[in-house]
């Protein structure tokens, strides 16, 4: 047991000495023990119960509450100061390890100061001391008030024994009666009860405990007044609602509002201001009504709340509300795009009907192009030049058709699809939304995105779309969808139907030119933190870069390029090198390395070397030259084709070779395998592979 040291300490009221104590501290949870009251203590952690288990013969403790309950392993400053000097009259063993203690409280104690916190708290303590009141009438008064109080709380509660009543009338002592009548009562909270307990003098605790009591009888007065009341409203069939009314009513009388129906009426303010449909706005209303008699501790309470904000906070009738203006727009797209002349005239087309027609349904436009060459950046200043918010989607790998189209209500974790949850972002009713990479979609067992994308990319079906999650319409056809794609093979043919295709062919090296002057040299400039009186890219040095450097059929890579000879510059300022550096082809060696792409001409690579046809291969990335080998050889008339090539291009090559055989397709003479092998290459450009000509 610890050591219980007593040294004398002159008390500050000068009534006596008080001794300055070691004593072990049991921490305790929304649990005050007041002195002469007997209180039985679950005790559950471990260094409670070693605390328990070091008891001697004295058995003394104190008992002091934690500020936050919450905590599983107290530290000292999440102590109250002032507690109760405890004495453990019992424990008892239970079954699931823990030990459950009766104790006495003794005295006030304060804590001066924890001396050990391992494996459990012991304090140096010392008794805090009753402040007594003289002798007065006011006093008695108080006293009196407290015990007939006390007495009419104890008649009218169905909890309380009456036994109580003749107890508080035998007690002689303020100090005592504050105590047992504090400890007596249900209704004072933890706090109430703490301050009671650190408070010395007798007044002040007479006072606030007949203000709590003289609170509690006029709670009880009004609680029978409004239950006479109520029970003459409700009827047979109405029983299950007698408890929630009376609740209500309570609250009603003193000025307060339950928390769940402050979230009720808050979203019902949420509705009437969200300007929803009709419809829409009676299965809203009806969702609320059923919230509203739903208990929040229920399982469904958290779903239906969730599912009646979505409906609250969708712009329903919410547009972005900007005057178009025609010559603006066209200044964007100039600003921010480089050429595709059919494109901005598109865009531009689009934007003078919809200012003669504003309720014209949103066309839905496919970018279809290389990588690289400014599908999605195009979707961005169309965005603008119209003045609207701009959400992207990327497409590219989904496989579940809920992204698109949301999952039911009653999946875990349910949530609308994209298209809604990219509406709510942007908070219009007419955003600008790109589908990134339409043609990657995927398809598994949990759907075909692809097909749930039919209604949302249909101007004459998408004023209704219907969520899953939702399960109400919302009118998408103010809403201007953009997809992009590298090629259209992958995308299914009713979904082409419905959108309007605009192809992005690449650029020349001239067009790269003026974007890279334009648009990416001075971004990666200023990305890279130097100024453009630090470095100078000619225009020879683009062009090299162009050539030599990059074959792709967007700029992607030449911006790349461009960005690491920024960088290079950018490290030669931070060692110190300050001069203006000038890109030259010599600098481009040095910074990139020696020429990366060597791009020769059909007919010098045709003259190089005999028996070479020369093809074009069509690819997503923009296409590639191939260079087809064809050799004579001894055989028996065979054809073989390798590669993994489909079944509609080996019908091709098969009709290829019937053709090669055929007599009145080269005349008289046979033509050669060189001229054979340039008609199976025009017919197969996409699978580059050795074909073996018969003999």
């Amino acid at each position: 047991m610890p050591n219980q040291s007593t040294t004398p300490v002159k008390n500050q009221s000068g009534k006596g000495l008080s001794g300055v104590r070691r004593i072990p501290v049991l921490p305790v949870r929304d649990t005050v023990l007041f002195p002469h009251a007997v209180l039985p203590l679950t005790v559950g952690r471990e260094s409670s119960i070693q605390l328990i288990e070091s008891l001697g013969e004295e058995r003394t403790i104190v008992v002091a509450a934690q500020i936050d309950p919450r905590l599983d392993s107290p530290k000292p400053a999440d102590m109250h100061t002032v507690g109760t000097l405890a004495t453990v009259h019992k424990v008892v063993r239970m079954p699931n390890q823990s030990r459950f203690v009766f104790t006495e409280g003794v005295e006030r104690i304060k804590v001066l100061r924890y001396v050990q916190t391992e494996p459990f708290m012991v304090a140096e303590v010392e008794t805090l001391l009753d402040t007594e009141p003289e002798a007065s009438s006011g006093v008695e008064a108080l006293v009196r008030n407290v015990i007939g109080q006390f007495q009419q709380i104890v008649s009218e509660s169905q909890t309380l024994s009456d036994e109580l009543r003749t107890i508080a009338a035998n007690i002689e002592e303020p100090s005592r009666l504050v105590d047992f009548v504090s400890s007596s009562l249900p209704f004072l909270t933890t706090d109430d009860k703490q301050q009671l307990l650190e408070t010395a003098s007798i007044v002040e605790r007479l006072e606030y405990l007949n203000k709590h009591l003289a609170k509690e009888i006029e709670v009880q007065q009004l609680r029978t007044k409004i239950q006479t009341e109520v029970q003459d409203q409700v009827q047979q069939s109405q029983r299950d609602y007698y408890l929630r009314e009376q609740m209500k009513a309570i609250q009603k009388e003193l000025g307060e509002q339950d928390e769940g129906q402050r979230e009720v009426e808050d979203l019902r303010k949420k509705i009437d201001e969200a300007g929803m449909p009709e419809d829409v706005k009676k299965e809203a209303l009806k969702e609320l009504a059923r919230l509203g008699r739903m208990s929040p501790m229920a399982a469904d309470y958290s779903l239906t709340r969730n599912y009646i904000e979505w409906l609250a906070v969708l712009p329903w009738s919410k547009s972005s509300g900007e005057k178009i203006d025609i010559g603006k727009a066209k200044e964007i797209l100039d600003e921010d795009h480089y050429e595709l002349k059919k494109v901005k005239d598109r865009i531009l087309d689009y934007l003078s009907v919809l200012e003669l027609k504003p309720d014209m349904k949103g066309p839905i436009l496919c970018f279809v192009g290389p990588p690289g060459v400014g599908k999605t950046s195009l979707g961005r200043s169309i965005a603008r030049s119209l003045g609207r918010k701009f959400q992207r989607i990327s497409l590219g790998g989904m496989h579940d058709e809920a992204e698109i189209r949301g999952h039911r209500r009653t999946y875990i974790g349910a949530l609308p699809g994209q298209i809604i949850q990219s509406i709510r972002r942007a908070d219009c009713n007419d955003p600008v939304i790109m589908l990134d990479e339409i043609d990657k979609l995927g398809r598994d067992f949990r759907g075909d995105p692809a097909s749930a994308l039919l209604e949302t990319l249909d101007p004459e079906q998408n004023n209704t779309f219907r969520d899953n999650y939702l399960d109400v319409p919302f009118d998408l056809s103010k809403v201007l969808f953009i997809c992009t794609a590298n090629m259209l093979d992958p995308v299914p043919p009713p979904l082409l139907d419905r959108m309007e295709l605009i192809f992005l062919q690449g650029y020349s090296e001239e067009e790269k030119l003026h974007i890279a002057n334009r648009y990416l040299i001075p971004r990666q400039i200023k990305e890279n933190g130097i100024t453009p009186e630090q470095i100078e890219f000619p225009e020879e040095a683009v062009r090299w870069v162009v050539r030599h450097y990059t074959r792709e059929a967007g700029v992607r890579k030449l911006e790349q390029v461009l960005g690491t000879v920024c960088r290079k510059q950018a490290r030669r300022v931070v060692e110190g090198k300050t001069e203006k550096l000038i890109i030259t082809k010599d600098v481009l060696k040095e910074f990139l390395g020696g020429i990366q792409v060597r791009v020769e001409t059909e007919v010098s690579e045709r003259v190089k070397r005999p028996g070479v046809a020369v093809g074009l291969a069509w690819t997503p990335a923009g296409g590639d030259i191939l260079f087809i080998e064809a050799n004579k050889m001894k055989g028996k008339g065979g054809f073989t084709m390798t590669g993994q090539i489909g079944e509609v291009m080996q019908e091709s090559m098969q009709a290829a070779l019937t053709w090669g055989r055929t007599p009145r397709a080269w005349g008289s003479q046979r033509t050669s395998p060189r001229r054979s092998i340039c008609i199976f290459t025009c017919l197969r450009v996409r699978f580059p592979r050795m074909v073996r000509l018969p003999a």
